[in-house]
């Protein structure tokens, strides 16, 4: 059976602490880059802190949200170093076919792209730290959250060692998920009714950024503050301050309670 990996990110646990990108960075081997400004740097996991203005604070991870249909950076890339892998629902991003146009920075509505500037470089040993199942990305091509792709290989091989066709769910977790000390990530396939992940979707908390879009992003969030979740959709003036009602299979708005 086909996966679709996704998360459901509680945003009432996340306290904002950052173990989620410094965990992201080193698992991807994220070099330490000379004048970075949240312009050039590379963040494929970046923690986004939202206020209501009042007395209200939220944190919000925000990885590629691994858009599902019409994927917008899938469509623009002239070069396909950017595909949907259909065994697994990650959006996957190849730095040897990537010539740097920068084309799905621009397409991707969440700002979750990110461009090398500099070639990648380590004070003298730390090269020894770097992790051997991913790949170095070199200066002019562009990268985003996979998914920590080399743990689900891993995962696959051990698989394949036991004789197994299918992984087990507990071999293949994202750095991100792993160092979070609340909790506030879960990850799983979206696919398996019975998982966290698909659990936490399906409930009234939960939200989607743009998702009036129509991409499916597959990186759920849940909240009981409604200010929170008010967030997940920003109409330019003019428009509807509140989106449609979503239909259900069948016609008829979909009801929650």
């Amino acid at each position: 059976m086909k996966a679709r990996y996704g998360m459901a990110i509680d945003l009432d646990r996340c306290t904002g602490c950052g173990a989620c990108m410094v965990a992201c960075a080193s698992e991807n081997n994220v070099p330490r880059l000379p004048k970075a400004t949240e312009r050039t740097g590379i963040t494929p996991m970046l923690v986004h802190p939202v206020s209501d203005g009042k007395t209200g604070v939220a944190f919000i991870p925000m990885p590629c949200m691994q858009c599902e249909d019409e994927t917008p950076c899938v469509k623009v890339c002239p070069q396909q170093a950017v595909e949907l892998d259909r065994a697994t629902g990650i959006v996957m991003q190849m730095p040897q076919r990537c010539l740097g146009c920068r084309y799905c920075m621009t397409a991707c509505p969440y700002h979750s792209r990110y461009f090398n500037w500099w070639d990648p470089a380590w004070p003298a040993g730390m090269e020894r730290t770097l992790n051997p199942g991913v790949a170095v990305r070199m200066r002019g091509v562009v990268e985003k959250c996979n998914m920590c792709h080399a743990r689900l290989h891993a995962a696959e091989d051990k698989a394949a060692e036991a004789g197994k066709r299918q992984i087990e769910a507990a071999d293949y977790v994202p750095a991100c998920v792993e160092s979070c000390p609340t909790g506030a990530i879960r990850f799983g396939d979206l696919n398996d009714g019975a998982s966290e992940v698909a659990k936490a979707s399906r409930t009234p908390e939960a939200f989607r950024l743009l998702a009036r879009l129509g991409t499916e992003p597959k990186i759920y969030y849940t909240s009981k503050r409604a200010w929170v979740r008010a967030l997940a959709e920003r109409h330019p003036a003019g428009e509807p301050s509140q989106p449609a009602a979503p239909v259900a299979a069948g016609g008829g708005e979909v009801k929650h309670g």
